[in-house]
């Protein structure tokens, strides 16, 4: 059984401010072992229930945070970005049987992270798939779905738990903290890494095709950028219109194609 990890840091335990997840930080160090921890324990749990190997993206920010040394054998880390559109999830395709999604995080314009945000802060102000905001737990989510890769695990804030549980209740889901404004409420660290490591284990003993997510037929993606500017260039991808000054708006019925324009696009 081959499994697939794809672990963010906002959505880790003990992590608040933008300053512990920037590596430049000297908060910084504590989140990195955090995040290593967090991604080992979902590992544990994996080859207890019989996972023979295991691919890691790390997809925060440089893609460079993980601890390589502590991380389990029969792993495959993926570090960087090689500029594929399904970002991510580089490397992911149908021969995975599940997907864990580890300290992801609710999407911008929520208010279940004091860092919630959809790929890049500093650009996106809101984003939708069809009627629904996209967080990039749903833009990767529906990545996997169009492989039939079932999703089973997702680790992060109590706002993106709600997210998950709505789309598909099937899904797994270990909420760490809960976002109150500017603040987090945190679980201990022990205490996530211990439900990680079980929830892990469990989750690959039960019908994993549940966990599929359901895709719909067309795809209306809506981008509200922070800047005007930033809009109007995006606007000139093929099949893109601009719409309300910083707004704007891809159709297609291809989902690998809505990876592709984001990835031009933000």
């Amino acid at each position: 059984m081959k499994i697939y990890i794809s672990a963010d840091m906002e959505g880790l335990a003990g992590v608040t401010n933008w300053n512990e997840v920037t590596k430049s930080h000297p908060d910084y160090k504590r989140c990195q072992q955090q995040m290593t921890a967090e991604v080992r324990a979902a590992c544990e749990g994996a080859f207890l229930s019989g996972a023979e190997e295991i691919w890691i993206k790390d997809a925060h920010a440089s893609g460079r945070n993980l601890i390589h040394g502590e991380l389990p054998e029969k792993t495959r880390l993926i570090s960087g970005w090689s500029g594929h559109p399904f970002s991510m999830v580089q490397e992911l395709d149908d021969s995975f049987a599940a997907i864990f999604f580890i300290g992801y995080h609710s999407g911008a314009g929520s208010h279940g992270n004091p860092l919630a945000h959809t790929l890049s802060s500093g650009r996106v102000e809101r984003m939708w798939i069809n009627t629904r905001e996209a967080s990039e737990f749903l833009l990767h989510g529906f990545a996997a779905a169009s492989l039939k890769v079932p999703v089973v695990l997702v680790t992060g804030d109590e706002g993106l738990e709600a997210e998950v549980q709505e789309i598909n209740s099937n899904i797994r889901t270990v909420a760490v903290k809960k976002g109150v404004g500017d603040s987090t409420i945190n679980k201990h660290p022990q205490e996530i890494l211990e439900t990680i490591r079980l929830t892990a284990a469990d989750v690959l003993r039960k019908n994993l095709d549940s966990c599929i997510l359901k895709t719909p037929n067309s795809y209306t993606i809506k981008i509200r950028f922070v800047n005007q500017k930033d809009a109007f260039k995006a606007s000139f991808f093929p099949g893109c219109s601009l719409e309300k000054g910083k707004m704007v708006v891809f159709k297609t019925s291809t989902y690998f194609e809505v990876m592709r324009f984001v990835q031009f696009v933000v």
